[in-house]
């Protein structure tokens, strides 16, 4: 199967793209498949962190458009009849998958083993913690093609990195290199290849140690204050989950290994 789904440590998985002879782009049935992962992930309570990354020295090229495109009738036709499946998978399966139109508070994890372009570019748009190796690349290359990005970037990305940053991505369409992604702030950090999913590991690990459910109701927090209409409508959400951590057993775990002095054994109830 090109898409895997492994536990690697205690609470992580490891989500691989496993298609390097397309440099890792996804036809509609892998689109699928990768959409059916992260429901997984959301859908598991063992599973806390993931994290991504892709086989040989790609990590993402997109849409694998000579098999996806001539697929394009036949989903338009599905969704005007009212179906939302086909094959198994989501009709929104392009979308789910970078994160548009399906939505994970919990924490992700990109590995950056080489280029990350196009769909790839836009999914990443939708994680949480970047790494790269020096090798990757990151562009969102379709005005070149006279072409438009769909899948969140122009939305996301202004938000993620500033104005500045992000119209010198946007507008030149250009492929930026690890270095300069780390200066613009796109990403968090460079290993080497060899030690990306190791350090990866790493960060799952240093987010494991802290409650699942106040971790996802941090990024819930994030998300939804950084789309909400005003500074009031955010401090309202904010306050509607810290209202629901606040009542986990887990909270009242927290401070009682903290008066203990030992390690809180974490529920995630």
């Amino acid at each position: 199967m090109p898409i895997h789904y492994e536990t690697v440590d205690p609470h992580v998985v490891l989500v691989t793209i496993d298609r390097p002879h397309r440099k890792n782009a996804l036809d509609f049935e892998h689109f699928g498949d990768l959409a059916l992962a992260w429901r997984r992930f959301k859908e598991d309570d063992d599973a806390w962190v993931a994290i991504l990354t892709g086989v040989g020295d790609s990590y993402c090229a997109g849409a694998d458009l000579r098999d996806l495109v001539p697929m394009f009738a036949e989903i338009g036709e599905r969704v005007a009849r009212g179906e939302t499946e086909m094959d198994g998978r989501p009709l929104t399966a392009g979308t789910d998958a970078v994160f548009r139109s399906f939505q994970v508070y919990k924490p992700i994890i990109a590995a950056v083993n080489g280029p990350c372009v196009a769909g790839g570019m836009e999914m990443l748009g939708g994680i949480d913690i970047r790494i790269a190796c020096p090798e990757a690349v990151f562009g969102v290359m379709e005005p070149r093609r006279g072409l438009f990005a769909g899948g969140g970037t122009t939305a996301r990305l202004p938000r993620q990195l500033g104005w500045p940053a992000a119209m010198e991505f946007l507008l030149t369409a250009e492929g930026l290199p690890a270095q300069r992604a780390l200066e613009l702030g796109l990403i968090n950090e460079i290993v080497p290849r060899e030690e990306l999913v190791e350090r990866a590991r790493d960060w799952a690990r240093r987010i494991t140690v802290n409650a699942p459910l106040a971790i996802q109701g941090t990024k819930e927090s994030a998300l939804r204050c950084f789309a909400a209409g005003s500074l009031d409508d955010a401090y309202a959400i904010e306050s509607e989950i810290s209202k629901k951590v606040f009542a986990t057993d887990d909270a009242k775990e927290g401070p009682l290994a903290f008066v203990e002095k030992r390690s809180p054994n974490w529920q995630g109830k």
